[in-house]
């Protein structure tokens, strides 16, 4: 006997179909996908508009939606899968939906670090047009060889040591050479008996800062000082001055207002102004004097850190390649 779940949205219709010997209580693992739902019809104030579901704010769904897959991701003690093509079989319900976010890129991967799972936005920032050709490939494999090592070295840290990363502020190349920041989510995928079958990532595009934000001006003249003294040491207690603010308050503030805290802040305004130097034949030790590193080795840590690769290893790819895609 098999039942059938349809839910409309976006006008979407995802239907499950699952038969009653399956080893996965469907219901279990359709729990998040189905609480998701309900908050976005809850948020949307339950009303329909000509059959189709009236959506709240499109950045509100995308986060809806990429919380609904990291809950479907990584489970309770309680219904985690024991592979992961069982796990695969739930999170396949989302992907219609999954697919349809411009913003973030969302991924599995098997204990190889191959790709098992990715949306659409990954595919086509991979330079491709459909899914399959993705599939059963590391991040070596599919970018060129002076980028992909380094991320699929990340891929080994979380299945090899349980690494999670959350929020990490990464740089990557965009096809136009122009660097795009992200914020990074990372995390092992368990199966019952505690072993790692795989990992599942997030990676989100940085938006732009909220003017509307309340603390908004005060927190422009922080983004203005860090921008003119990046250079050179900047503290917290001086960009608590110019605020007018605690260091709470600057920290929460500076995440709702640009979605950083404000050492991110100072972190990517530098690698920022990094990456235009690269692009010239200045030694690699001046580009770190030039953007505040005093220390050529502390400067090689943070770029390898938010971009996965060496200073001279992201010289030699901009100058090698051609036409790069965003990197995961």
């Amino acid at each position: 006997m098999q039942w059938r779940y349809s839910e409309p949205i976006d006008g979407v219709a995802i239907d499950v179909l699952r038969g009653k010997n399956d080893e996965i209580s469907t219901i279990d693992r359709l729990g998040g996908v189905l609480d998701t739902l309900a908050m976005i019809r809850q948020s949307a104030g339950q009303a329909l508009l000509g059959g189709r579901l009236a959506y709240p704010k499109s950045e509100d769904v995308s986060v809806m939606m990429q919380n609904a897959f990291a809950n479907l991701c990584q489970g309770s003690d309680l219904n985690r899968p024991q592979t992961l093509e069982q796990l695969l079989a739930g999170v396949t319900v989302l992907l219609p939906m999954l697919d349809v976010i411009p913003n973030a890129a969302m991924f599995i991967k098997d204990v190889q670090a191959r790709y098992v799972m990715a949306n659409r936005t990954l595919v086509q920032r991979c330079g491709l047009k459909h899914l399959q050709p993705l599939l059963g490939k590391t991040s070596a494999e599919v970018f060129p060889a002076q980028l992909g090592p380094g991320y699929t070295e990340q891929d080994r840290r979380v299945l090899e040591q349980g690494l999670v990363l959350e929020d990490q502020l990464e740089l990557h190349l965009y096809g136009s050479r122009e660097p795009g920041w992200c914020l990074t989510h990372k995390w092992p995928l368990y199966n019952r008996d505690g072993a790692i079958i795989g990992l599942a990532g997030i990676s989100v595009d940085l938006q732009s800062a909220s003017e509307t934000h309340p603390a908004y001006q005060r927190l422009a003249a922080v983004d203005e000082h860090i921008r003119a003294h990046f250079n050179r040491r900047v503290s917290l207690g001086e960009l608590t001055r110019i605020a007018g603010i605690s260091v709470a308050q600057l920290e929460r503030y500076c995440k709702r207002v640009f979605h950083l805290t404000p050492r991110q802040m100072i972190q990517k305004v530098r690698l920022e102004h990094a990456h235009r130097l690269l692009h010239t034949d200045m030694p690699i030790t001046d580009v770190a004097l030039q953007c505040g590193y005093t220390d050529h080795s502390a400067f090689t840590r943070q770029f390898k850190a938010l971009t996965g690769f060496t200073p001279r290893q992201y010289r030699q790819a901009t100058e090698n390649v051609g036409h790069e895609a965003k990197a995961f």
